[in-house]
């Protein structure tokens, strides 16, 4: 989609993983002469992006340097150990990390993992992406530890994963250049947040025209003609004359 001079498109990346469709569904309902450009981009490059200003907004993985860039903490991922379906890891319902302390497992220089120290034994050469992880996974080189939503992203057949206990999770935010909040800006931060069209925030709220107070009704004039209840009064009590 390419925006118009008129209406600039708003400019969002996101990082492998996250699925942005809700958030762009409600975009095009609310703001449909805006158009909404999605740009896919590494977890390792969303930062550099943002802050060349080549995208408005974006969905990252924390942490994020704060001091050039905003960010709103969304939610956090669990951390899952992607296995062969026919490991053993495939036989639990969950792995510890000392549980891999003799397995070989691969750390790709693109993890998004804050590890200190990688459980089970390093690979010889560490892969250059997940994608390449994954496919040593499948190749039975080792197993790999991911954000769940990436080991659902490569899914395969022959693999499976299991939720990894005692590891660090990945926490995906929506940033922004801090000295970039435009309007389109601020009205998408409404909608990852919730806010209704009505809210009171945000350009679409100021948009919304006033809702028109009917009239309310004149009285009607009491008819001249016909005395009101005094005057009926007055006439039903007049004094007789005693003889």
């Amino acid at each position: 989609m390419t925006g118009s001079q008129d209406s600039p498109a708003f400019r969002l990346a996101y990082v492998p993983g996250v699925t942005p469709a809700k958030w762009v569904r409600i975009w095009h309902e609310r703001f449909p002469g805006t158009p909404l450009d999605l740009l896919p981009v590494p977890a390792a490059e969303a930062a550099d992006l943002l802050r060349a200003r080549g995208a408005d907004a974006g969905f990252v993985r924390l942490p994020v340097d704060r001091t050039a860039l905003s960010a709103i903490p969304l939610y956090t991922e669990t951390t899952v150990v992607v296995a062969p379906k026919d490991h053993l890891v495939a036989a639990v319902e969950e792995v510890s990390a000392a549980d891999l302390a003799d397995e070989v497992v691969l750390h790709p220089l693109d993890d998004t993992l804050g590890w200190e120290r990688p459980p089970g034994t390093p690979a010889r050469e560490r892969p250059a992406t997940t994608v390449d992880a994954i496919e040593l996974v499948a190749a039975g080189v080792g197993l790999l530890a991911v954000p769940q939503s990436l080991a659902r992203l490569h899914h395969r057949r022959d693999l499976t994963y299991r939720p990894l206990t005692d590891a660090p999770q990945s926490q995906v935010a929506l940033s922004w250049p801090e000295e970039a909040t435009t309007d389109q800006v601020d009205d998408f931060i409404g909608i990852v947040r919730g806010r209704t069209p009505n809210s009171t925030r945000g350009r679409s709220a100021q948009a919304q025209p006033e809702p028109q107070q009917k009239a309310k009704p004149k009285p009607k004039p009491r008819s001249q003609g016909r005395p009101g209840p005094a005057k009926k009064a007055a006439k039903g009590g007049k004094p007789r004359r005693r003889s």
